[in-house]
């Protein structure tokens, strides 16, 4: 008997050592299996670089105009510009004051002669303004896109329909119609070097006691100004064209088959990085200066256009989304669209990739454009959204 439970505690023994060599076994397996498997890797996603915008620190009482982006008094930034409308007939030529003009339109009116209307920031103290001449309604349109004080001499009968507006400030030499009233004609004056009716004009100061007389604001309206009209490239990293798609060599832009009386031209002048404007085949020039006008950028902007009535009267679209253009810098030019989409709402130029145009520091002549007339750049006639070879239109 005692040799039989010698026996069984051996077998049980055995067991349990059996047992515990097996548990051991598995625990060294499973060791071997966690060191085998690999750790799973965390992978960091690339950190998106952010590129800090300074912010441009000007001189105090500095400020950048909306017009042109140049550095001037904050004062005159801040103040409304006056649209000043002036003829481009040859015996009305020089004007005065022209020059100065940061933004110069030039349309169409009857009788095949084009007009120009002068957008100008510091005008105050500028001793004489003109010839002034009429004004029509389409002109109106552009002129409130700066907020402008609109300086005229009369108008069409259409016209009081726009310049009778509460919201529309303007100064005119006398009344568009027999039920009008012709605000401001005392800062008018007539002078003898020139036949009426290109000999009518007037002054920064007369305007501004005008401005006092009528209670027009000489501060923008806040309800009324939109600043950021134009984007414009930093100063000292300029917009050339020169990767953008489609860039055409544009060194002469040649207007006389839309405004073929006028005969109106630019000619690239690559040491300046501008355009210089004729008349007739001549300078343009300030009458006050004897200088040449001259922009950084131009653009031609074609537009739905209609004669609206037996008198030869024209009407141009002015809120639009339809009508494309050019814009032309640093001797090229690129084709843009355009959309204006409000009274008080700033014209925008966009690129083909829908891209806003982006302007150089400087001035901008704007050449509005019938939507069925040629442009030649380089020689080449370009039409709205068609290219053409012919020599003429």
């Amino acid at each position: 008997m005692k040799k039989l439970q010698i026996v069984l505690l051996a077998v049980l023994a055995a067991t349990f050592m059996f047992a515990g060599c097996g548990s051991k076994a598995k625990e060294e397996t499973t060791e071997q299996a966690v060191v085998e498997t690999p750790a799973e890797e965390t992978v960091e996603e690339p950190k998106e670089e952010v590129t800090e915008v300074k912010e441009e620190v000007l001189p105090e009482g500095k400020k950048r105009s909306a017009l042109t982006n140049e550095i001037e008094d904050e004062t005159v930034a801040d103040s409304r510009p006056i649209a000043i409308m002036l003829p481009t007939d040859k015996a009305a030529q020089p004007q005065y004051g022209i020059g100065e003009a940061g933004i110069l339109y030039e349309c169409m009116e009857e009788g095949n002669m084009s007009r120009q209307m002068a957008i100008i920031e510091d005008w105050q103290n500028i001793t004489q303004l003109g010839n002034v001449r009429s004004c029509r309604d389409y002109y109106v349109y552009w002129a409130l896109e700066w907020d402008s004080i609109l300086v005229h001499f009369g108008g069409p009968y259409y016209l009081a329909d726009m310049v009778t507006r509460s919201d529309v400030n303007n100064i005119t030499g006398c009344a568009v119609n027999s039920t009008s009233v012709s605000p401001g004609a005392s800062a008018f004056y007539r002078t003898t070097d020139k036949e009426a009716p290109h000999n009518a004009y007037t002054s920064g100061a007369k305007l501004v006691e005008a401005c006092k007389t009528l209670e027009y604001s000489l501060e923008h309206r806040d309800q009324y100004y939109e600043p950021n009209h134009f984007t414009f490239a930093k100063e000292e990293e300029s917009n050339t064209l020169e990767s953008a798609s489609g860039a055409l060599e544009a060194t002469s832009i040649d207007l006389s088959p839309a405004f073929s009386y006028t005969q109106s031209s630019l000619e690239y002048n690559a040491t300046e990085g501008t355009y210089y404007k004729s008349l007739y085949g001549s300078a343009q020039k300030d009458g006050a200066t004897g200088e040449q006008l001259k922009f950084e950028n131009v653009i031609v902007q074609y537009t739905y256009h209609e004669t609206r009535d037996a008198k030869g009267y024209l009407a141009f679209g002015c809120t639009d989304d339809q009508y494309d253009g050019y814009f032309f810098t640093e001797g090229k030019a690129i084709h843009v669209t355009w959309k204006k989409t409000s009274d008080y709402g700033a014209t925008k130029y966009y690129d083909d990739n829908g891209d806003e145009i982006v302007l150089n520091t400087g001035k901008t002549y704007i050449a509005i454009v019938e939507s069925d007339d040629a442009v030649k750049i380089n020689g080449e006639s370009y039409y709205s959204n068609t290219v053409k070879t012919t020599s003429s239109k």
